[in-house]
């Protein structure tokens, strides 16, 4: 099964084989996406085995976003030893999120 993953738009994507699910997670995406995948996995009678390649919407878009699927995608093919994919079809050991633009970092305080 191929899953597609996008957590670079407050409303993330979600595609295993041709089945789209989409959810805005707000702030909960890195608590919950993983229960998410998991259940949108069971729904469709598969597990994490299951899973034969990976492609990530690498950005540009949010940090905090990108940061988090990235960090989800990197673990499950690694820990699943399967293919990993950004979104123009080249094949990658890791995903290193494109965000588009330098970080906006404020300055300290103190």
């Amino acid at each position: 099964m191929k899953l597609f993953l996008d957590t670079s738009t407050p409303e993330t994507i979600l595609k295993l084989n041709d089945k789209e699910y989409r959810y805005t997670f707000a702030n909960d995406l890195a608590e919950k996406l993983l229960q998410f995948i998991h259940d949108k996995l069971t729904e469709n009678s598969k597990d994490w085995q299951d899973l034969t390649e990976i492609t990530f919407m690498s950005g540009p878009g949010s940090f905090t976003g990108l940061r988090i699927g990235a960090a989800i995608v990197n673990t499950l093919a690694s820990e699943l030893n399967i293919p990993l994919y950004d979104h123009h079809g080249k094949k990658h050991q890791i995903i290193i999120p494109e965000y588009g633009r330098p970080a906006n970092i404020s300055k300290p305080k103190k």
